[in-house]
């Protein structure tokens, strides 16, 4: 583990690179963080910045989530904390935010308005221009102009690959494989834009300023259906149903999308259960045999 002092000398020196020079940076305090990487907050003279970091992270990891917050940033859409900074420091890789004041609660509705406008961000092809993570779950992202192809192979099959090298249950793989065969049927005539996306879009990574302003941040963003940030919201709650009536009153969702839910659920699932372990099995199992069952 890198020591706090090594830490803060990188973090100087990065920050110094990016906004010119920085002194006397200080580890003001540790933050409570999620389950992949531990946070602290810092203050160099009047300023103040939230520090993520974790040993051992996959490579790239961090600048990937920068380039992703840089990303929606530019479209002005919505809210997202600039990335301010990032290195490594020994075995230690690090990145440096915007510290912002945050609150749970906030205007719902405009957080629905907000993110429909982040998805009507598009391209020709779904994919990024680099591959991400997912959690520390590697996320490719090549380019692909066919949807149900770049799911298949881009999404689920990588996560029923470690999933079968983890040695989970024969069951789980063998129906995983007959439902990338189904996919086709599963997705016929759905023909989604390529849209801007966050990626990974639970309650947790998101937020409000004090001045009602939503904040996303932690994003795994790609261009993909705009369908998987909504499912993803449902996965495990804490969206008020203020946020689906404003983001319905401006982007619809087509029909056949409760079908589809389910699908861009199990890629979270899934990744929970390759990153967390045998307690996310059944529920990967459930899905999986409630779509197979909608395949005649």
């Amino acid at each position: 583990m890198t020591s706090h002092i090594a830490l803060l000398e990188s973090i100087q020196t990065g920050l110094s690179e990016s906004l010119g020079e920085v002194t006397g940076l200080e580890w003001v305090r540790d933050l409570s963080g999620g389950d992949i990487n531990r946070a602290a907050l810092l203050r160099s003279r009047n300023t103040n910045w939230f520090l993520k970091y974790r040993d051992n992270a996959p490579p790239g990891m961090f600048e990937a989530e920068a380039l992703a917050l840089a990303e929606i940033a530019a479209t002005a859409c919505i809210r997202v904390p600039d990335a301010v900074a990032w290195g490594t420091a020994g075995n230690t890789a690090w990145l440096v935010l915007e510290h912002l004041e945050l609150t749970s609660n906030g205007p719902a509705a405009l957080l629905g308005e907000q993110l429909a406008a982040l998805h009507d961000i598009s391209r020709d092809s779904f994919g990024w221009s680099r591959n991400n993570y997912i959690g520390t779950t590697p996320q490719l992202n090549d380019w692909s102009e066919n949807w149900t192809g770049f799911w298949r192979d881009c999404r689920l099959q990588p996560q029923l690959a470690m999933a079968r090298d983890a040695g989970f249950a024969s069951r789980l793989i063998d129906r995983g494989e007959r439902l990338l065969a189904s996919l086709d049927l599963l997705l016929q005539d759905h023909v989604p834009a390529a849209s801007l996306v966050h990626g990974d879009l639970w309650a947790g990574n998101k937020a409000f300023t004090p001045a009602g302003q939503p904040v996303l941040f932690d994003p795994a963003s790609y261009y993909g259906d705009r369908e998987t940030d909504i499912a993803m919201t449902e996965l495990f709650g804490g969206f008020e149903p203020a946020f689906y009536t404003a983001y319905q009153a401006h982007s619809p969702l087509p029909a056949g999308y409760p079908l589809r839910r389910e699908l861009y659920k199990l890629y979270h699932v899934l990744n929970h259960l390759n990153l967390f372990g045998s307690a996310y099995l059944s529920r990967c199992e459930n899905i999986i045999d409630g779509l197979l069952a909608q395949v005649k």
